[in-house]
């Protein structure tokens, strides 16, 4: 069966309340307030079945202007509105603002109720019925069926019964794909229950014992139980009356606005992207930084209306903006919401959320308007790119893009999966599913290699950057798995070499000339001519220039002529060489060499014996044994 709401709209005390009460039987007016003012103040829930056997689920909404944010609330989730006019009164102010919050929030089919006949002759109903035509069109409910009925004597009722029943059979029921959302229009404790939430699923299915989240109090909970019409049932989905009994929360955590959902499916935000259309009747221009009263799913929150490209918006113009919210909201790309001015309260713009959590746009960026007119109007596989993109290197998952997107999971995989055939995307990290953009890893290669260039003409004796040194530069937040699969991209392109810790480019080589050759051969002669008794590096380069002197020395160092044996401390190849083959030597005859052995068959002093055997012990050819060594390896 399809799972269909209907919304009531229209002014106050022109009949919604009595409508459904004479059509279900529900006096949706549960409030002593409501019962004793005589107007419904919250909103008010029923059912119907029509003769088809479809059952329509009912939203009763308040017509007062004071009560417009809880018709707001109830308009979410609709797919039809039954817009109820007094045949007495015609159209009002809240007939009006009704119809404009239902444009703006998405609703496209509906039909108008004239109540109130028994009240009126045929004369008055007939001009009654040409005027609310007259005045709807150009909305969308132009040509909308006009029923007129009577509540009180029952008269039209079998007449709406047959064309609900038919505009029903032709609506096509909304996939209930994506995360389970519900945004909450009530919350109230049950003796012997708990903790009760209610609203109109918007997205998903969920089952009793799944856990869910409550956004955005960043609290979970589990579904004890579920009904859906007074009925007890197993599973929920998108479109259905819903009630949850949540186990492990209390009523006072929740409140109307907030939305239970799958758990990490939305990401609560104080900024939103979107698409804003004024109202053609809107009173006065809106303007940048205007603070207003922004409505999604259930919930109001005060805020900001940050205009991108322009100082105000006029009525009946469209553009792109933001809004930064008092408080955080979760919401997912393609959900609607009603801006509503501050003081005093009308309703003055609508639109489509683009970005449920961007970050702060700088004004009067061309790149920006660009980005954001994509995701409005852009292909899946264009909005898929866009967000990819301004995720930068810390890259984005497809659970991501599912609020970002708002596609199936079968259709986004697919997507996916073109896109990476495409190199579009890349996958970087298999085992957490990240990705970048295409153009993102192309311009972190390209910025690898300037670095490496800028880096090779700036030290032109060092054989290659150190990869920390050049993961700092790279990026000095990019995860270790990004910074690993672009080493690999380079090495395998033949872009970059990597060389135990070192990287360098392919061309680079350690190329000495003219006065740096002159130092080389006088640094090694000195070092040759210490034999096993070399001078401190301080004592060699007393003359020299000690920059420069420290790089040649460490290219003498990398083509292995010199060996550091410390700080300070450096031996010609060959004259550690030799006291190596001595070491070994009496290790042929002996077991154990303390300090004075070593010190008779090498003849060296305390300065230079100590930080030789612990080079030897570093590099393996010896084992410290307490105070004395033995050979590792005979």
């Amino acid at each position: 069966m399809k799972q269909i709401v209907l919304g009531t709209a229209g002014h106050i005390d022109h009949g919604k309340t009595s409508l459904v009460k004479a059509l279900t039987g529900t006096d949706t007016d549960r409030l002593k307030e409501e019962k004793a003012r005589g107007i419904t103040i919250e909103l008010g829930f029923a059912f119907l079945d029509l003769p088809s056997g479809q059952r329509l689920g009912i939203v009763d909404v308040p017509g007062h202007e004071k009560f417009v944010k809880n018709m707001v609330a109830g308009a979410t989730g609709i797919d039809l509105v039954a817009l109820v006019i007094a045949a007495d009164e015609g159209v009002m102010p809240q007939t009006r603002e009704h119809l404009d919050i239902c444009s703006l929030l998405g609703v496209r089919t509906g039909l108008v109720v004239l109540t109130k006949i028994d009240m009126v002759d045929e004369e008055w109903l007939g001009l009654v019925q040409e005027d609310v035509a007259e005045y709807l069109s150009g909305t969308f409910l132009a040509g909308a069926p006009i029923v007129p009925v009577s509540s009180a004597t029952r008269q039209g009722l079998d007449e709406l019964m047959a064309v609900l029943d038919e505009m029903v059979s032709g609506l096509e029921e909304r996939p209930a794909f994506g995360p389970w959302r519900l945004p909450v229009d009530r919350v109230f404790t049950m003796k012997g229950f708990g903790t009760v939430i209610t609203g109109t699923a918007v997205g998903g299915t969920i089952a009793i014992g799944q856990e869910v989240e409550i956004y955005p109090r960043d609290v979970t909970a589990k579904v004890r139980g579920l009904q859906v019409h007074n009925q007890e049932v197993q599973q929920a989905r998108r479109g259905q009356r819903t009630a949850i009994n949540l186990q492990g929360v209390e009523k006072a955590v929740i409140e109307r606005g907030d939305v239970v959902a799958t758990p990490g499916s939305l990401k609560p935000s104080l900024w939103v992207d979107m698409e804003c259309s004024a109202l053609s009747d809107m009173p006065r221009p809106l303007k940048h930084r205007a603070p207003v009263r922004f409505h999604t799913g259930t919930g109001e929150i005060m805020g900001r209306v940050m205009f991108l490209d322009r100082d105000d918006l006029k009525p009946g113009e469209h553009c792109y903006c933001q809004v930064r919210l008092e408080s955080p909201v979760a919401v997912m790309a393609g959900d609607r919401y009603v801006l509503r001015s501050y003081s005093p309260v009308a309703t003055v713009a609508g639109g489509i959320i683009l970005h449920p959590h961007p970050g702060r746009h700088k004004r009067r960026r061309p790149e920006i308007i660009a980005d954001l007119q994509t995701l409005q109007q852009g292909s899946p596989a264009q909005r898929v790119g866009v967000h990819a993109r301004l995720a930068g290197e810390a890259g984005i998952t497809a659970g991501e893009l599912v609020r970002l997107v708002n596609l199936p999971g079968k259709d986004l995989e697919r997507l996916l999966t073109e896109l990476l055939n495409k190199h579009e995307l890349v996958r970087f990290d298999k085992e957490g599913g990240r990705l970048i953009a295409g153009v993102v890893q192309e311009e972190l290669c390209a910025k690898a290699i300037a670095l490496l260039t800028e880096f090779h003409q700036g030290q032109p004796l060092k054989p290659g950057m150190s990869r920390e040194e050049f993961r700092q530069r790279l990026g000095a937040g990019m995860e270790a798995k990004l910074f690993a699969h672009l080493l690999r991209k380079l090495s395998e392109e033949g872009k970059l070499i990597a060389e135990k810790d070192l990287l360098r480019l392919p061309d680079h080589q350690v190329r000495l000339a003219g006065g740096a050759m002159a130092l080389r051969a006088r640094l090694e002669k000195a070092y040759a001519l210490g034999g096993l008794t070399p001078p401190l590096f301080k004592e060699v380069i007393e003359k020299e220039d000690k920059k420069e002197a420290k790089q040649v020395l460490q290219v003498l160092i990398n083509e292995g002529v010199l060996v550091k044996i410390k700080e300070d401390l450096y031996y010609h190849a060959e004259a550690l060489g030799e006291i190596k083959a001595r070491l070994v030597a009496y290790f042929s005859e002996h077991e154990r060499l303390g300090a004075q052995q070593f010190k008779e068959i090498t003849g060296l002093s305390r300065k230079y014996l100590i930080p030789l055997l612990e080079h030897f012990d570093a590099t393996q050819v010896t084992i410290r044994v307490g105070d004395e060594r033995v050979l590792r390896k005979k």
